[in-house]
């Protein structure tokens, strides 16, 4: 159970993010209990950002997303076709701001499958090994219970191990037939605890969203300055 109080104190005394380009192993100390990654919902601004993280997955990795080896031209049409008024998206950045992981969570547009929705997820490569897709499943799980999904479903390959083990590992029965499997997850019903911590889980990856989109615009200042000073001294030293 996560403390408020705590996680207040930590954010008024500006400790610092464990979600970066780090593992959390090298973010958190051992001796510590783990800390969420910061993960935040996506909105139709970061479809651009959405579009870059995919496309940069290898054919591979494509083939296990999307269940085929997806071309950029069918990328483009996923991302362009995207109903962030529907769906919920989520996503883990890094201090660049670059999508690293992100989930899909698409609820059923089926009048007789109303409490019904499916999950899926893609990690880069850069940033696999962290369990950032077992924490984009927990972060997805918890926003169904609350929207009042009741069965959350998993379309996956049998080759695709990693979502495979997420799906296991969240509890869910696994049906394989022949190059395919598929997954289902029985869900709880919403109470305080889930409505109380979904808050707080967005609250921190939209805190953790404004100070690297901060960082990153100190940093970008700080460049064009230098390159200004520079072109003044190179000014000074023809003039010379």
């Amino acid at each position: 159970m996560f403390d408020p109080v705590q996680w207040l104190k930590s954010v008024a005394s500006g400790a610092p993010s464990p979600a970066d380009d780090t593992s959390l192993s090298e973010a958190v100390p051992a001796a510590r209990a783990p800390v969420a990654v910061p993960i935040r919902s996506l909105g139709p601004a970061h479809a651009d950002r959405i579009r870059a993280h995919l496309l940069a997955l290898g054919e591979h990795d494509r083939y296990l997303r999307f269940g085929y080896a997806a071309n950029d031209e069918q990328i483009g049409r996923y991302v362009d076709g995207l109903r962030f008024d529907r769906d919920e998206l989520f996503g883990i950045f890094n201090r660049r701001l670059e999508l690293i992981a992100m989930a899909h969570l698409a609820f059923s547009v089926d009048p007789d499958c109303t409490a019904c929705a499916e999950f899926g997820v893609s990690v880069s490569a850069s940033a696999r090994g962290r369990g950032y897709g077992s924490r984009l499943f927990e972060r997805a799980v918890m926003h169904a219970r609350n929207e009042g999904v009741s069965l959350l479903f998993i379309h996956a390959l049998s080759e695709n191990t990693a979502m495979l083990k997420i799906a296991r590992k969240g509890g869910a029965h696994v049906v394989r037939e022949g190059s395919e499997a598929e997954a289902h997850l029985r869900l709880p019903p919403a109470d305080f605890d889930s409505r109380v911590t979904a808050f707080w889980h967005e609250q921190t990856g939209l805190t953790d969203y404004h100070l690297k989109a901060q960082a990153r615009h100190f940093r970008d200042a700080l460049a064009l300055l230098q390159e200004i000073r520079q072109g003044v001294r190179d000014s000074r030293e023809r003039v010379r």
